[in-house]
């Protein structure tokens, strides 16, 4: 049960930081901050092992690489999803 609130405090940290490190205004709720934080926990994940090659089998790696990477990923998904609504807007 500790690993969900973990992860869901986790997203919303890293959610924040993403959504202020791409400048413009978002009308996101803390809700969608925070699964845009975990969602970009997964999206970095998968870039990470796409790029980097496996050299052992865990499933635990260690915190900066997660963080970094769910930071990327979650700074790719600010800016898809911008992108989309500026076309459903226009």
């Amino acid at each position: 049960m500790m690993h969900i609130v973990w992860l869901l405090l986790l997203g919303l940290i890293v959610g924040a930081i993403a959504r202020f490190v791409v400048p413009g205004k978002d009308d996101m709720g803390w809700i969608l901050t925070c699964v845009l934080g975990v969602a970009g926990g997964y999206v970095g994940g998968t870039l990470s092992s796409v790029v980097y090659a496996p050299h052992k089998l865990d499933f635990r790696p260690p915190i900066e690489h997660s963080f970094w990477g769910a930071l990327l990923g979650a700074v790719i998904l600010v800016l898809i999803y911008r992108f989309v609504k500026s076309k459903s807007s226009a």
